[in-house]
């Protein structure tokens, strides 16, 4: 658990935000005051009423007009509290919204080795639950604090003006509610951030279970699943029960305390009374002033929980808006006027662990030991050529492509475009430049043409229309226009409607309308059967002819995309290549090829594998 800052440091991080909204809310307090300063404005009447009576003996008209005096004290009241509630919902519902944006922008901003450390469920608690939280607290709990402050204030001075012996009785229950108070800021806090961070990890087991909901039908584990997810919302039950204790406890303090004052008071009064010392009104007048300061008083532990939980809510958003994009636009950007997309490696270097890696930084989970995966490549690509990766698992394929589009920036060395290295290029551009297709492929909650148009350079028109029926028939991706609205089909959450081998050719397509320079695809073709990739193949043979790509191979049938092979072996760049001359020359590659229809083997070890054996095995 992060270390807890101090309340009001905390608090104060919200000045600049809420700074727009300030005037509504101090106009919200002030007639909130108001409502309250005419809730204590009616026991004076009474006083006044009752003396006068007393003295005069019965005034129908001076009850009349007692009564009528009360009647507008609380409509006033109440026309207070409305104008307290328009005068505050709007703006802080504003501002909820604004964070959010806020949050979200920021959140798409922060580099890709941020959102691998943290839980999706995590980021979805603290966008909503948590800001929900604040507004509901700016809009009624800081105020109703800062008013019940004043009310008991305002109360107590009222209470020593009619009996100063009354008054330090109720007074007395103050100390113990001090005392007591201290400890239950301490225990609520605590328990409130262990509350919020267990209700985030809930939300991301959830969010895993929705989408692993087919890999946990189809192997049983439905009910393991249940057993874990039961556990952690046992952790949380438990300590929503230890907070609902914490603060029973002290509602119950600072409730029974005034009562018993008041009891005790109200036996002193009346012998005040009986002595001469306290006229019957201010007796009365004391007691209904007491009941309205003591109002405040038992709403006090709510309102204080409200407090400590908008403080952790404040720490959570801001332990996401406190963290820096490692992956970010140059000081001094450079610009590409007429890119050819010769793409180059030089002493390119990567370790998870490193600045803008997964493991960078300080992450709400412990981050992983180091291991360099990249130690040394150097690779050059010409314009228009394309290059297969072919190495073992592990060898560090997909991790060299991820550095292209700055997923990932590299430790040391440099990825170059054009002879430009990409850290100089502004994120917009170079992601311009660049299209990129996983293996894993994502697809968004929206329809295909929104899908395959999504990295396009128009989204309307004739011109948008051409690029995606070309990219659709290039990805063999034509299974579009035959689904129920045809292009127009919303495809489900992550496209999971789909199969594996319609949402990498939709992924394909993708890449391919966006029309880039520079083109790294990670074995795009993994989940396409054969006749399928061969036409796939054949279409991208003509629509990269003046593309520059990088593709990661799996199969033997992607390296024959290629117009080049480089074999990666342990993290470098071994031997480069056509597939005829790797083949000739390098055991190793004749190895990694044959291995490629069949499982992965382990290449951790230094010794190679005696080669009539694999392909003695791979002829079975």
């Amino acid at each position: 658990m992060p270390q807890q800052s101090p309340y009001w440091a905390s608090i104060a991080r919200l000045g600049p935000i809420v700074r727009p909204i300030v005037p509504r809310l101090v106009m919200g307090l002030v007639v909130a005051l108001a409502a309250s300063a005419l809730a204590l404005a009616v026991p004076q009447v009474l006083r006044l009423v009752i003396d006068e009576l007393l003295r005069s003996g019965t005034q129908p008209a001076a009850v009349w007009g007692a009564a009528g005096v009360v009647l507008v004290l609380g409509v006033l009241e109440a026309t207070m509290i409305y104008l307290r509630r328009v005068l505050v919902i709007e703006p802080s519902i504003t501002l909820e919204r604004r964070m959010r944006t806020s949050m979200y922008d920021h959140l798409q901003d922060l580099p890709v080795s941020f959102h691998d450390r943290w839980g999706s469920g995590q980021l979805l608690s603290r966008s909503v639950a948590d800001l929900g939280f604040l507004r509901r607290w700016l809009a009624f709990g800081a105020i109703f604090l800062v008013v019940s402050i004043s009310t008991v204030a305002l109360g107590v001075v009222l209470l020593f003006t009619l009996s100063w012996q009354l008054a330090l009785i109720f007074l007395a229950a103050a100390v113990p509610i001090m005392v007591y108070g201290a400890i239950f800021r301490r225990r609520f806090s605590l328990a409130t951030r262990r509350s919020q961070d267990q209700a985030g990890d809930l939300a991301t087991a959830v969010e895993e279970s929705v989408h692993g909901i087919r890999v946990l039908k189809a192997f049983g584990r439905a009910r393991e699943a249940l057993e874990g997810f039961t556990e952690q919302a046992r952790h949380l039950r438990e300590t929503e029960v230890a907070k609902a204790r914490h603060q029973a406890l002290f509602s119950l303090v600072v409730t029974l305390l005034p009562e018993l004052a008041l009891g005790t008071g109200l036996v002193t009064g009346i012998w005040l009374t009986a002595a001469g010392h306290l006229s019957i009104g201010s007796l009365a007048a004391f007691f209904a002033t007491a009941a309205a300061v003591a109002q405040p008083v038992e709403a006090s532990g709510m309102l204080v929980g409200m407090a400590l939980t908008a403080k952790t809510a404040v720490d959570r958003h801001f332990e996401v808006m406190d963290a820096t994009n490692t992956v970010a636009d140059p000081e001094h950007p450079r610009h590409l006027v007429a890119p050819r997309g010769e793409l180059a490696f030089r002493g390119v270097r990567f370790s998870f662990g490193a600045p803008g890696a997964p493991d960078a930084g300080r992450p709400p989970r412990a981050a992983g030991p180091r291991s360099e995966v990249l130690r040394g490549v150097d690779l050059q690509v010409r314009p228009g050529e394309t290059m297969a990766l072919v190495g073992a698992t592990g060898s560090g394929k997909s991790t060299l492509l991820q550095l292209v589009p700055r997923l990932y920036d590299v430790g040391t060395g440099a990825v170059e475009v054009d002879g430009v290295d990409v850290r100089d290029l502004p994120l917009a551009e170079l992601r311009r430049l660049v299209a990129v297709a996983f293996e894993d492929t994502t697809l968004f909650s929206s329809s295909v043409r929104e899908n395959v148009l999504l990295g396009a350079p128009a989204q309307e028109g004739p011109e948008a229309d051409a690029v995606l029926a070309e990219a659709l028939e290039v990805a063999q991706a034509q299974f579009a226009y035959s689904l129920p609205d045809g292009l127009a089909t919303r495809i489900g959450e992550e496209g999971l409607s789909l199969s594996g081998g319609q949402r990498q050719r939709i992924a394909l397509a993708r890449a391919i309308a966006a029309q880039p320079s520079v083109l790294v695809l990670d074995d795009p073709l993994s989940a396409l059967d054969v006749a399928t990739e061969e036409r796939v193949s054949e279409g991208l043979r003509a629509a990269l002819a003046h593309t520059t790509t990088l593709i990661v191979a799996h199969r033997p049938s992607t390296v024959a995309l290629a117009d080049r092979v480089a074999l990666l072996r342990h993290g470098v760049v071994e031997d480069v290549g056509t597939h005829a001359e790797l083949l000739a020359r390098s055991d190793h590659y004749r190895w990694v090829i044959a291995s490629l229809p069949g499982e992965p083997r382990d290449l951790d070890r230094d010794e190679e594998p005696d080669l009539d054996t694999v392909f003695s095995e791979e002829a079975r």
